[in-house]
């Protein structure tokens, strides 16, 4: 016979899921706390909205929303530019960002990364007709070249001191507010390179219907991490889900299925 304490005990457990997952999984339990997660929606397959439906999706969503559901957490999301989005995550005002955040020294002054969750390289994205360039040097001698790129991300670093002279004011660099926007301007033929982690440049493609093309060796490797304000204690939970997602495999069906069933390439 169950006794009446046994009872509530189980309608108890019953009504907290998420808390016996992380129980059961070995993971902090946050107890239902809600995480405000800001994302820019720019940059497929990521993070973006769905023409289609108004969605905003892609790989991130995926893998913050099962981050959330392992550690017990309310996920809800909210929307900034790339530009603000560091600067508010290191003011607080939100927990955590994602968009495809290259880990680098300078950026850890600011915000705490969490490990990395993703390892890209850079590529060069270009028209597809384009036969003048083929790599950084080829690109550099190009003295008409344009590159597009957004201030402060990993690409615009790297076609300042790895394509071109280390001058961040030069001006065959040409500045975009979005990764979109320098793909749109590219495909017009106002610029004529745009560097992209493996990812971006990859759906790019896939999306440009045969108007742009991959050219040339990739050009280093990226660590993607999600960002936090200096100190958080969000740091370790999410490091340890991490961890967990990457040994039971749920990362890599993640880039199945937004890398390869959605014949956007591997990163």
């Amino acid at each position: 016979m169950i006794d009446r304490r046994s009872v509530l005990a189980l309608l108890a457990a019953a009504a907290l899921p998420g808390a016996l997952a992380a129980q059961e999984l070995g993971l902090p339990d946050l107890a239902g706390r809600e995480i405000v997660v800001v994302t820019e929606n720019a940059y497929p397959p990521l993070q973006f909205v769905d023409p289609a439906t108004g969605q905003a999706v892609g790989w991130e969503y995926d893998a913050m929303n099962e981050i959330g559901q392992r550690l017990n957490a309310r996920v809800r999301y909210a929307n900034a530019s790339w530009d603000a989005m560091i600067e508010a995550v290191a003011s607080r005002q939100y927990d955590i960002g994602m968009t495809g955040i290259t880990i680098r020294e300078d950026r850890k002054e600011r915000v705490d990364f969490s490990d990395p969750y993703m390892v890209s390289q850079m590529v060069m994205l270009v028209r597809a007709d384009e036969t003048r360039f083929a790599d950084p040097a080829s690109f550099k001698a190009l003295d008409s070249g344009l590159v597009g790129a957004q201030a402060g991300t990993t690409p615009f670093y790297t076609a300042v001191y790895e394509v071109l002279d280390g001058n961040e004011q030069n001006p065959r660099i040409k500045l975009f507010e979005t990764f979109g926007a320098q793909v749109q301007a590219l495909r017009m033929g106002d610029v004529d390179l745009v560097l992209s982690d493996a990812a971006g440049g990859a759906a790019s493609v896939a999306a440009s219907g045969g108007a742009l093309k991959i050219v040339g060796e990739p050009i280093g490797d990226d660590q993607f991490g999600f960002i936090f304000p200096k100190g958080s204690d969000l740091v370790a939970p999410v490091n340890a889900a991490i961890a967990a997602l990457k040994a039971d495999g749920t990362l890599d069906r993640l880039t199945q299925t937004w890398f390869v069933d959605a014949k956007l390439g591997q990163p």
